[in-house]
């Protein structure tokens, strides 16, 4: 048995060990994940500047087409086209807080990949659990397509298809397809496909779950088929535009880009595309016939076609708005699906907060007030009434309130100050407000980012995996 084939098998039994009292059995979703004949055809590639800190070891692992930014670590692990972004990697001397705690870093922060498999995964360091503020650890972990781990420490986990695991510690736990989690701590979790779960605890508590009949539609997973549904061929009709920037060494440049707005190498970017100041288009994002305002970002694996952001507008991971007009200042959380057509165009008024995971697909026109806070599965009016509130009206709530397929305890303004001061945290980082050299962020940082690609061993028994390397500054 080759190389890659022993790794993949001794990845998949330790996430089963650890998945045992669950009774969770991943082997049959693993069978058809990594395409084994062509995993030395894609070379891994990692960024470069003198903003983050560089430190980079692999060892007895495969990385086919994954991406690479900042402090990273990956042992006996398997990596397929997946993106491992450590750019808000914690440095030494850095003083964190935590509650009434504070603790001095004594050395850089490092994301740490062991024993794990990760399929177009984005990981993301921002980084939630004080416990270990010097390793961002995924160990023991399966994470299947378009799958996001976000400041999530993962140990003994499997994450099914376009799940989210956000500002979370995990053990032991399984997250179905779909899924949007939230909530702290949680261990021994067997997560059902479509759930929404934000909780902080003492101050509230939001819970949706997807009619599971409509979800099956969007994206579904069974041990006797690979991923299907809407969701996966929107991807898959577009995957060809992806060939192209990853194909050549040097494309040609767009010149529309202003100077304190970065457009990664590795995004696609076809005609009619307006991009203003300030803004971040960051890899495996693709835009189209759209425009940016200022100050609006493009996160990875997110599609925004034929529409139009006003300005400080956060599309995040995995996002996709098509056919829409967003009003400054909307956020779009992880994965949603805002799918407007041609012939009913989609309106979300100014502010309003689109909560990860929420499909708006829609026949006819529709438009979301300003200031809204929306959730779930809407396809038409009377779904966008039953799954929204005004953020006025929600930071009234106090005590137990459901609505439709929603149930929320606790204080609704907590909810309502945590979710603004994330996307104001989100564009402060990005560099949606620099200014005459003031207020730098990735926008302006990305502009000196440097790409280089490394190979696997392209025959014998070590075929596909990738020589033991260690990149120092």
């Amino acid at each position: 048995m080759k190389e890659l084939e022993k790794l993949f098998n001794r990845i998949v039994q330790r996430v089963n060990i650890n998945l045992r009292e669950l009774h969770f059995d991943v082997s049959p979703y693993a069978e058809t994940l990594f395409p084994s004949e062509q995993m030395s055809k894609f070379y891994a590639f990692y960024g470069i500047t003198p903003d983050h800190p560089l430190d980079l070891h692999f060892e007895h692992s495969a990385l086919a087409g994954s991406y690479f930014l900042g402090k990273c670590r990956v042992r006996n692990s398997l990596l397929y086209k997946s993106d491992i972004r450590g750019d808000e990697l914690k440095r030494k001397d850095q003083n964190i807080r935590f509650d009434r705690f504070s603790l001095t870093m004594n050395r850089d922060e490092l994301i740490d990949i062991e024993d794990s498999a990760l399929v177009k995964t984005l990981v993301h360091n921002y980084s939630h659990d004080p416990e270990t503020p010097e390793k961002f650890y995924i160990k023991d972990t399966l994470a299947m397509d378009y799958s996001n781990i976000h400041g999530s420490p993962c140990d003994g986990s499997f994450l099914g298809p376009f799940a989210t695991v956000d500002l979370t510690t995990m053990r032991d736990c399984a997250i179905g397809t779909y899924s949007y989690i939230q909530a702290g701590e949680i261990s021994h979790m067997d997560i059902a496909p479509g759930t929404i779960w934000v909780n902080s605890s003492g101050n509230f508590n939001f819970f949706y779950k997807y009619p599971s009949d409509a979800l099956d539609e969007y994206v579904s997973l069974s041990p006797e088929k690979v991923p299907w549904g809407i969701l996966i061929d929107f991807i898959e009709q577009r995957k060809v535009e992806f060939q192209r920037v990853f194909d050549y060494a040097n494309i040609e440049s767009i010149e529309s880009v202003p100077k304190t707005s970065s457009l990664d190498r590795y995004a696609v970017v076809l005609p009619n595309m307006r991009i203003e100041g300030n803004v971040l288009v960051s890899q495996r994002a693709y835009l189209e016939n759209s425009s940016l305002g200022k100050g609006s970002n493009a996160q990875e694996n997110c599609f925004i076609i034929n529409s139009s952001l006003a300005g400080y507008n956060v599309t995040a991971h995995g996002a996709k708005i098509v056919e829409a007009d967003m009003g400054s200042g909307a956020f779009v959380g992880f994965n949603s699906f805002l799918f407007g057509k041609k012939h009913a165009r989609l309106r979300v008024g100014k502010g309003c907060i689109i909560m990860p995971h929420t499909i708006i697909d829609i026949e006819e026109p529709l438009e979301v007030p300003a200031e809204h806070f929306v959730w779930g599965l809407i396809r038409n009016a009377a779904e966008l009434a039953e799954n929204s509130i005004s953020l006025e009206k929600l930071g009234t709530l106090r005590g137990a309130f459901s609505q439709g397929r929603m149930h929320f305890e606790g204080d609704g303004l907590l909810l309502f100050k945590a979710f603004k001061d994330r996307i104001s945290h989100i564009l402060d980082v990005n560099g949606a407000f620099f200014d005459n050299g003031q207020k730098a962020g990735h926008a302006q940082k990305n502009q000196r980012l440097s790409l280089n690609t490394i190979q696997p061993f392209q025959f014998g028994d070590m075929e596909g995996m990738y020589p033991n390397i260690r990149i120092f500054p």
